[in-house]
């Protein structure tokens, strides 16, 4: 039988594939320079290929290489998962569990939901990761997260399924009193796109929001751009245009200490859909429907809380 390249041999060609230099591969793997170089020649020693072009200044790798690479990765995701099943089995949410979650749903989704989950299994120890929805989708796969919290619709990769929990509906949020108190939905075709502020490149609510209002080329003043829902909020304040903001944010209080509006549209407004996203292959499926159970219930948009979500925004109670 041939032999078979090792699990930590395969973590060490990933670490200098990140780093691209062998000494602070050899760092971030907590061995030796001289331990990850002969584990590396031992490693195509084995696959009988050239993975790695060396000399004294760069580290280069070859296509084989390259294609090896994203195999390891696939390999360690699978046996990670596979070392999850059998722990999940013993005792389901228990121990370390790696949630990655985007910007602009960690702060107002989290608060009630991690009250909820350390009631009900104390013995859960998450841990969280806000980033984008690009980042948490490459950790991910690389089996750096479990799942993670993030909006639809999104493109995502054929190794990674999703959980749909709730629909977050767009209000569209305004410092003219005029436009934002009225009591009727807005049409969403009033909209002027000119006037519309957004989330920089990057954030997934930008593309939502340039979707939600039909926007077939970006405003004029699309050079102005937010690095988050706080900074837009400002930036509304300030009379440099209108938003877009989903309810979760807005009934957890991204507008709280402002004069800002929100208001409705019609007919009902354009939604992102919050879900759990995960690897094909994970062993903690049941799991983590488990946890979207929690994050659906405690998101509180129903019958009153939905009013309340316009009354907070104009009265700040």
């Amino acid at each position: 039988m041939a032999a078979l390249p090792s699990l930590q041999q395969l973590r060490y060609l990933i670490a200098l594939h990140e780093e691209r230099h062998f000494g602070r591969a050899a760092e971030k793997s907590f061995i030796t320079q001289s331990t990850l170089s002969a584990s590396l020649r031992d490693l195509e020693s084995v696959l009988d290929v050239t993975l790695v072009e060396r000399d004294r200044r760069h580290v280069a790798f070859t296509a084989i290489g390259e294609a090896v690479v994203q195999r390891a990765h696939e390999l360690i995701a699978q046996a990670t998962d596979l070392t999850e099943l059998c722990a999940s089995s013993r005792n389901p949410l228990t121990g370390t569990f790696r949630l990655g979650v985007i910007p602009t749903i960690a702060p107002f989704a989290l608060p009630n939901s991690l009250a909820v989950l350390r009631a009900q299994y104390p013995k859960l120890k998450l841990l969280l990761r806000e980033d984008l929805t690009s980042v948490c989708v490459e950790r991910l796969i690389a089996s750096a997260l479990d799942a993670a919290l993030i909006a639809l619709p999104y493109e995502l990769p054929p190794a990674i399924e999703t959980l749909p929990l709730f629909d977050d509906e767009f209000l569209f949020v305004t410092a003219d009193s005029k436009l934002g108190a009225a009591a009727s939905p807005l049409p969403i075709e009033k909209i002027e796109s000119d006037s519309l502020l957004l989330l920089e490149d990057g954030h997934c609510l930008r593309e939502h929001a340039i979707a939600a209002c039909a926007l077939k080329e970006l405003p004029r003043n699309s050079n102005l751009s937010a690095t988050s829902l706080i900074t837009l909020t400002h930036m509304v304040q300030s009379g440099l245009g209108n938003t877009l903001l989903p309810e979760l944010a807005i009934a957890g209080g991204v507008l709280s200490g402002t004069s800002l509006l929100a208001r409705r549209f019609t007919p009902r407004g354009p939604a992102r859909t919050v879900a759990l996203a995960y690897r094909k292959t994970s062993a903690r499926k049941h799991e983590i429907a488990e946890l979207g159970k929690v994050f659906a219930q405690s998101k509180g948009f129903t019958g009153a809380a939905r009013a309340k979500t316009i009354r907070k925004a104009r009265t700040g109670k």
